[in-house]
């Protein structure tokens, strides 16, 4: 009769694991919570599954939080005597279950009422060993122990089956047969407060009322919030005037031939959802009724067909509440496995995706290997750690490392230190998102040095915070040597050319200068006019000689550049002063606007840079206009810079110059409101014997070698040189000197 070995848990375990423990003993029907082997509290199977169904977080819930306290118990110092006490215990009290202490309240086991019955039965039924008279309520005891073998079978049902009707229909049927009632029925009720018989079973020859649905005055609202408080209503006699029934209702269930009636509600428990939200109406918490009907005549009902309809009742609710939990349970499952189908038809469309589009990479990758692998030029991308991730064929041939090789690798294991080394500030330049180009010397395989011609162009990508960022860069690198090998077979042509020339152009202008002064005799009209195109023509003649022997010195690097402080407020004064004469002769005036900045560079080359713009601009100029000459503080580059740092950087000490570059740079701009110069010309004009229209040039003077000459002294300052100009409004052409240090202060 007493388990000795009972389900125990402490009050701060988790709900899921007092489940899975009952789960593993399927015999055993309560859980007894324990503290210091002392019994604090108890939780029914059917407390457990309640609890699992009324909270949305179950497995969060602690089993303190479910089972009932305080605990009746009862005491035992011998084994032999504790038959008695059960007996007495539970005739004493409404429970199923007793937890057995000894006289220490430490826990012995727990007993139930149903094996106490089932034993009292047997006992019963074996006259020899059983005194009837030691027992007199045997009948009852009788009756609670069919009473607890039909929950039993009602709690296997529900077990094994979830199908309500058939536990419905169980239970009618059993009620009927212990309580011997006439009719016992269950009756729902609905959201509109409307009902229904959804089981019945019913003597003969009384009318059924299965199917059948009343309104809402058969049970109103005020009956409905008892009934969902738990109220049983127990009625003896329905013509009783203690009935408490109205005339109007008494009238109703007469005509079914009712004369007692035994109502017990069943609950709804809530579902995990709803249960979760808040307050739910009454008829969410009211789900019916269970009635049994005498028609026969009055009966008293006893207080043990109280407790029997209740616990049957109860069972019911159970029986919802295992449905609502498996349907729940079923939902979440078809809702995962809707969730989980989408998700994996959407990692399979995402799979195909990524497949297609590796597919088209290596595809594209070929082409692009099959068209870079055939350009004479080394092509490559280096990412931001500098490390090669694509090189073409051409690395084979040119250094004697494959493609294969080379990937991964950095480019100072790949070039060599020396290379390295020499070009690294440009690779730091790139990486800083500029792009770079540059000439420089690569050894081949062979042995062999080479001229190179080599860009860099950075790649620039979205990162984490949104703003871009270079992520690596394109490196195109491209063999110039037969080109500089013409362009210095051109340069000593020139310059051969050019000194043979100078002493007989010298000597000729000379004698039409001796001419043109009249001592070796007067010349007819023609004649002099003559003599004056050809002293013209010669003019112009040793100005183009001089200007490409000049040219030609400063490129082969004869020329040496003697750098030092100097203020280029001054240097823009002495420019204008210079040109003041030629301004004059074309009626334009000259306006400077500077800053006093200290640069470093070679003053007399600077004034003759100064001295050919101002002296481009007089001669593109209207008579009446105004050219101006300005110097101040370059604060920002400028998109459209012709010439690039690195580039005049190549042939000068590069850390000198770097550093001045990072103390800043002063800005020189010569402006006039000339005839401007075509958008698509402005990236020639500086190379050699390029004029915007040449046919003028006689009459301007121009040789198209004069900006030549002014870029090739910019960039052997370390700076750069740009025009910007619109047609018919005029040209701003700008070059930047580096400073010597920070400015001072403003003129």
């Amino acid at each position: 009769m007493v388990d000795t070995q009972p389900l125990t848990a402490s009050g701060q375990t988790r709900l899921g694991k007092v489940l899975a423990l009952t789960a593993s003993h399927p015999e055993a029907s309560c859980v007894l919570g324990l503290f210091r082997r002392r019994v604090v509290g108890i939780a029914t199977r059917s407390d457990l599954l309640r609890a699992l169904a009324t909270h949305q977080d179950w497995n969060q819930v602690r089993f303190s939080q479910v089972y009932t306290r305080p605990v009746i118990t009862v005491k035992t110092s011998a084994i032999e005597s504790i038959f008695p006490q059960l007996v007495a215990s539970f005739g004493q009290h409404p429970v199923n279950h007793l937890p057995v202490v000894d006289a220490h309240g430490d826990l012995v086991g727990v007993a139930r009422r149903s094996k106490l019955l089932q034993a009292l039965c047997d006992q019963g039924n074996d006259e020899s060993g059983f005194e009837q008279t030691a027992y007199p309520d045997r009948p009852l005891l009788r009756k609670q122990s069919q009473r607890a073998q039909l929950v039993a079978q009602i709690t296997l049902k529900i077990r094994q089956s979830l199908q309500l009707r058939e536990i419905f229909q169980t239970t009618v049927d059993e009620v009927k047969r212990l309580l011997g009632a006439d009719r016992v029925l269950i009756y729902q009720v609905f959201p509109d407060g409307t009902g229904k018989t959804v089981s019945e079973v019913v003597e003969v020859p009384y009318p059924s009322i299965l199917d059948m649905t009343f309104p809402e005055e058969v049970f109103p609202m005020e009956y409905q919030t008892l009934y969902a408080k738990g109220r049983v209503h127990a009625v003896t006699d329905v013509n009783s005037p203690d009935s408490g029934l109205s005339d109007c209702l008494v009238d109703f269930i007469q005509a079914w031939s009712i004369r007692a009636k035994l109502i017990v509600p069943i609950l709804n428990p809530m579902n995990p959802v709803s249960s979760a939200v808040g307050p739910v109406g009454v008829r969410q918490q009211l789900w019916g009724l269970l009635i049994a009907h005498q028609c026969s005549g009055p009966r008293q009902w006893s207080t043990f067909e109280k407790d029997f309809m209740q616990q049957l009742s109860g069972q019911i609710s159970l029986a919802f509440s295992q449905g609502q939990l498996l349907e729940y349970l079923e939902d979440r499952v078809r809702l995962r496995t809707t969730e989980l189908t989408q998700t994996n038809q959407s990692l399979q469309r995402e799979i195909q995706e990524r497949q297609v589009i590796e597919a088209t990479l290596r595809q594209r990758e070929a082409q692009l290997r099959l068209i870079t692998n055939h350009l004479p030029v080394l092509i490559a991308y280096v990412d931001a750690q500098q490390r090669y991730r694509f090189n073409n064929q051409v690395y084979q041939d040119w250094l004697g490392h494959s493609p294969a090789e080379i990937k991964g690798r950095s480019m100072l294991s790949v070039m060599g230190k020396a290379y390295y080394q020499k070009n690294k500030r440009h690779i730091d330049t790139v990486l800083a998102g500029a792009s770079v180009r540059y000439e420089s010397e690569l050894t081949f395989q062979d042995g062999r040095s080479r001229s190179v011609s080599v860009t860099y162009v950075p790649h620039w990508e979205p990162g984490h915070s949104g703003d871009e960022q270079v992520k690596g860069f394109f490196a195109l690198t491209s063999d110039i040597s037969d080109r500089k090998a013409i362009e210095r077979m051109k340069d000593e042509f020139i310059a051969v050319v050019s000194h043979e020339l100078r002493t007989p152009l010298t000597s000729i202008h000379t004698s039409l200068k001796l001419l043109a002064t009249g001592r070796l005799g007067e010349l007819s009209q023609d004649g002099q006019q003559m003599l004056e195109v050809a002293d013209e023509n010669t003019d112009r003649l040793v100005r183009l000689v001089n200007n490409v022997l000049d040219l030609q010195r400063i490129e082969s690097g004869e020329v040496t550049m003697n750098t030092a402080a100097c203020d280029a407020a001054e240097l823009i004064a002495q420019a204008a002063e210079a040109m003041q004469t030629m301004a004059q002769q074309h009626d334009i005036e000259i306006h400077t606007r500077s800053v006093s900045l200290l640069i470093w560079a070679d003053p007399d080359y600077i004034i003759r840079t100064l001295t050919n713009l101002v002296g481009n601009a007089i001669k593109f100029s209207d008579p009446g206009s105004i050219i101006h000459l300005s110097v101040e503080l370059f604060r920002k580059p400028r998109g459209n810079a012709i010439g690039t740092v690195e580039a005049g950087l190549a042939d000068t000490d590069s850390n000198s110059m770097a550093s001045r570059q990072r103390r800043g740079q002063a800005l020189f701009c010569v402006q006039d409101s000339g005839q401007g110069i075509p958008a698509h010309r402005l990236s020639s004009i500086f190379e050699r014997f390029q004029q915007v229209d040449s046919s003028d040039s006689r009459e301007k003077g121009g040789t198209g070698l004069g900006l030549t000459i002014c870029r090739k002294i910019v960039e052997q300052h370390g700076g750069e040189i740009w025009a910007e100009s619109q047609l018919g409004s005029g040209s701003q052409f700008y070059f930047t000197i580096p400073l010597d240090y920070v400015p001072r202060s403003a003129k």
